[in-house]
C-alpha cells in the first residue's frame, strides 16, 4: 500500500483539495440532521434555547444552503479523485510497458503471457478503486470523525470517548478484520483469473489443432472446470463481503443505542441537558457515513491490493539477462555452437550437458519432441536467458561476454508464435520502426518473399468463395486472407 501511496506523490496536491472537500461535504449531511434534531425539539420544548441562539428560521436557511453545499462539494471531490485515479492509471500502464521492455525478449518469451495481459489490463484497472476510493476516504474518515469527537466533547468528555471508540471499531478493527481473513482469497482469486487469461489465449493460438484432432470436448471441460473454481473463489469473497457488512451494520446500531443510553445515564446525573441527550444522538447516527466507507473497502481491497501486488512484481523484477553495451564481439562470423550446457526452467530441466556445433554456410536442423528443447536451444543462443552451466558461443566467444548488439547483428530469429495486429500488412512489417519508408517497407517484403506473392493475387480474391477456397489449408488460407487486406489496405 505505501508504495502505491508513493506512485500518486506528484498528485499529492490535488489530492489534498479531495480530502478537503470531502470532509466539508460529509460534515455538511452530518449537520443537516444535528440542525434537523434542533427544529425538532423547539417544536417540543417552546423554552429551549436554539442552536448557537439561531432563529427557527435561520436553522432552516442554513440547512437549505449546506444541503445544495453537500452536492456540490461531493461532485468536486469525486472529480478530483477519478481524475487522479485515471491520470494514475496512464502513469503506471506506461510504467508497465517500460518494465517488460526492459524485461525482454525473456518476459514474452514464457507461456504467462495471459497473466501478463490480466497485469496490464484488468489489475490497472482494479487499482482505480484504490486510487479514487481508499487513499482520500481513509484522511476523511479521519479528520471527519475528528471533527464530530470535538463537537460531541462540548456537550461531554465521555461522550466524545465512545464516539471515538465506535469510530475506531467501524472504521479501522472490522476492515482490519475483515482484510486478514480474505487477503489470501484476494490474491488466489486475481491469480486464478490470470490462469484462466493465460489458458484461454494458449487455447485461441492452437484453435485450428484442437479442431483437427477433435480436442473440442477436452478443451471445453477445462475450460468448465477453470471456471468454476474461479466462481467458487468469488463466491467466498462475496459471502464474505456480506458478513463484514452485517457486522458493521449490527455495530452502528448498537453504538447509537449505547450512546443514548450514556447521554440519558449523564442527563439523569445533571452532567447533559436533554438538548446534549438528542444532540449527542442524532450525531452519532449521522457520522458513520465516512467510516462506513472506510469499513466497505476492506471487501474491494483484497483484490484491489492483490493487483497491486501483482503490478508492483513487473515494476520490481529484474531482468533475466542483462545486456551488455558497447560494440565489443568477434569481427566476423566463423561459427556458433552449445558446450557442456545446462539449462531448467525453474526445476523443470530442459538441456543437460548438451552439445551443438554450427558452422559457417552449414543448415542445421534440430529435431526432437514437444517440450524437449529445440526453442530454447535457439533463445539460449539468441541469450534471452543465461545458461545454468557450460557455455553459449559465437564464433568463439561466450555469448555472456559479448555485447548485446553485436549479438544480434550475427543472429536473426523467427518466434514459432507470429502476431498479426489488425491492420495493413505494411503497417505490420513497420511495426519495429514505425518510421520506416515505402520503399524500406518494400524490401522489407521482398526479403520475406512476402512481395512477390501478394502482387501474383487478383484484386478482390476472396478465399471463402473462390474455386479453391475449399482445398486450402489452414494456413494457406490464412497467407492468402493476410494477402486481400494487404492488397484492399496497402498495396504494395
Amino acid at each position: 500500500m505505501g508504495q502505491l501511496i508513493r506512485l500518486a506523490w506528484p498528485l499529492v496536491h490535488i489530492m489534498m483539495l479531495a480530502v478537503a472537500l470531502g470532509v466539508l461535504g460529509y460534515l455538511c449531511a452530518i449537520f443537516l440532521t444535528i440542525l434537523a434534531g434542533q427544529v425538532i425539539l423547539k417544536g417540543l420544548s417552546a423554552d429551549m434555547t436554539l442552536f448557537h441562539g439561531l432563529s427557527v428560521t435561520g436553522i432552516l436557511v442554513i440547512m437549505g444552503v449546506i444541503a445544495v453545499l453537500r452536492g456540490a462539494l461531493h461532485y468536486i471531490e469525486q472529480y478530483c479523485n477519478h481524475y487522479i485515479a485515471f491520470k494514475l492509471l496512464a502513469i503506471i500502464r506506461h510504467k508497465v510497458f517500460a518494465a517488460l521492455r526492459r524485461l525482454c525478449p525473456a518476459k514474452l518469451a514464457g507461456r504467462d503471457k495471459g497473466n501478463l495481459i490480466s497485469v496490464i489490463t484488468t489489475d490497472i484497472e482494479l487499482l482505480e478503486v484504490f486510487y479514487a476510493h481508499t487513499i482520500s476516504p481513509v484522511a476523511i474518515a479521519i479528520l471527519t470523525s475528528l471533527a464530530m469527537i470535538l463537537f460531541m466533547g462540548q456537550y461531554h468528555i465521555c461522550a466524545a470517548v465512545f464516539a471515538m471508540a465506535a469510530y475506531i471499531i467501524v472504521g479501522a478493527v472490522i476492515p482490519v478484520w475483515n482484510g486478514r481473513r480474505g487477503s489470501g482469497k484476494g490474491m488466489a482469486y486475481r491469480t486464478a483469473f490470470g490462469e484462466l487469461n493465460s489458458f484461454v489465449l494458449s487455447a485461441l493460438r492452437g484453435l485450428d489443432e484442437t479442431i483437427q484432432y477433435g480436442g473440442g470436448q477436452d478443451r471445453r471441460a477445462a475450460m468448465r472446470k477453470r471456471s468454476e473454481e474461479l466462481s467458487k473463489l468469488q463466491k467466498e469473497l462475496s459471502r464474505q463481503e456480506g458478513g463484514q457488512r452485517s457486522v458493521t451494520n449490527f455495530m452502528i446500531l448498537l453504538s447509537s443505542v449505547v450512546m443514548l443510553l450514556l447521554t440519558g445515564y449523564l442527563q439523569s446525573r445533571g452532567e447533559i441537558g436533554f438538548e446534549g441527550v438528542i444532540t449527542c444522538t442524532v450525531a452519532m447516527m449521522g457520522s458513520f457515513g465516512p467510516v462506513v466507507a472506510l469499513a466497505s473497502l476492506s471487501n474491494n481491497l483484497n483484490q484491489t491490493l492483490a493487483s497491486g501486488e501483482r503490478v508492483l512484481s513487473v515494476l520490481e523484477e529484474e531482468p533475466a539477462v542483462r545486456e551488455n553495451q558497447g560494440e565489443g564481439g568477434p569481427s566476423a562470423f566463423t561459427g556458433a555452437g552449445l558446450k557442456e550446457v545446462s539449462f531448467a526452467y525453474d526445476k523443470d530441466v530442459i538441456l543437460e550437458k548438451y552439445n551443438l556445433k554450427a558452422e559457417t554456410g552449414q543448415i542445421v536442423g534440430i529435431h526432437g519432441v514437444s517440450g524437449s528443447g529445440k526453442s530454447t536451444i535457439l533463445k539460449l543462443l539468441m541469450r534471452f536467458w543465461d545458461v545454468n552451466s557450460g557455455a553459449v558461443e559465437i564464433s568463439g566467444e561466450n555469448v555472456q561476454t559479448m555485447a548485446t548488439k553485436k549479438l544480434r547483428d550475427y543472429e536473426s530469429f523467427v518466434t514459432q508464435d507470429t502476431d498479426i495486429f489488425h491492420d495493413s500488412i505494411a503497417a505490420n512489417i513497420a511495426i519495429g520502426r514505425p518510421d520506416a519508408s515505402r520503399e524500406e517497407i518494400i524490401q522489407a517484403a521482398k526479403k520475406a518473399s512476402l512481395h512477390d506473392f501478394v502482387m501474383s493475387l487478383p484484386e478482390g480474391y476472396d478465399t471463402e468463395v473462390g474455386e479453391l477456397g475449399d482445398t486450402l489449408s489452414g494456413g494457406e488460407r490464412q497467407r492468402i486472407g493476410i494477402a486481400r487486406a494487404f492488397l484492399h489496405d496497402a498495396p504494395l
